[in-house]
């Protein structure tokens, strides 16, 4: 397998995965603005939609979508439980998760980036933001994880969304449940070890 990765970037998400289940894989970095890789590939001819992450299988096919991706990857190593059992209440609500930190916290953070942003509008998007967190630190004041309790694919695709805060002016010193969530996360092996590669590149 192959992950095409961009450091600082959601594609960390299955970068950790792919650690945490011990699978062999082989890391190609992107170039977000030319789309091109390390190699000089062209990444559209991978993934036309143009961003990370993308996997491609050993039989050539690819997965595009970091919620997707986790999921398929952990199947394939079901007994490391990093996913609830297909069919399964819990995997429903595993879904409920990544839905909301896709389309609420991973898409929050999105016009944040935009530093040509009027102040107004960056403004309310953080406000709206804001309430997410809100939300999610209030699960996980009852909780060390999102779905029953257990460190999943879910805790590993919000862990990397909000390494995002410090550089975009998201205080989470607000949320101290979600700081002490950060590090409980980054001190496991694999994701320093991922962290580790992509610094290196």
């Amino acid at each position: 397998m192959k992950l095409y990765y961009a450091p600082g970037t959601c594609s960390l998400s299955p970068h950790i995965v792919l650690r945490e289940l011990g699978l062999s894989f082989d890391l190609a970095r992107v170039d977000n603005r030319s789309k091109r890789t390390a190699d000089g590939g062209d990444f559209l001819s991978i993934n036309p939609k143009g961003y990370v992450a993308a996997l491609q299988l050993d039989d050539g096919r690819v997965l595009t979508e970091g919620p997707a991706i986790v999921q398929y990857l952990a199947d394939l190593r079901p007994e490391a439980g990093l996913v609830p059992p297909a069919g399964s209440w819990a995997r429903s609500q595993l879904h409920e998760w990544l839905n909301f930190i896709s389309a609420e916290i991973h898409g929050g953070f999105g016009p944040l980036f935009n530093r040509g942003l009027p102040e107004a509008a960056r403004a309310w998007w953080q406000a709206r933001l804001e309430k997410r967190l809100d939300y999610v630190a209030a699960a996980l004041r009852e909780r060390q994880a999102l779905v029953q309790d257990r460190y999943g694919v879910a805790d590993i695709y919000l862990y990397s969304v909000l390494r995002w805060a410090p550089q975009l002016d998201v205080d989470l010193t607000r949320w101290p449940v979600l700081m002490e969530f950060q590090r409980r996360v980054e001190t496991r092996p694999a994701v320093r070890a991922a962290l580790a590669a992509e610094a290196r590149g």
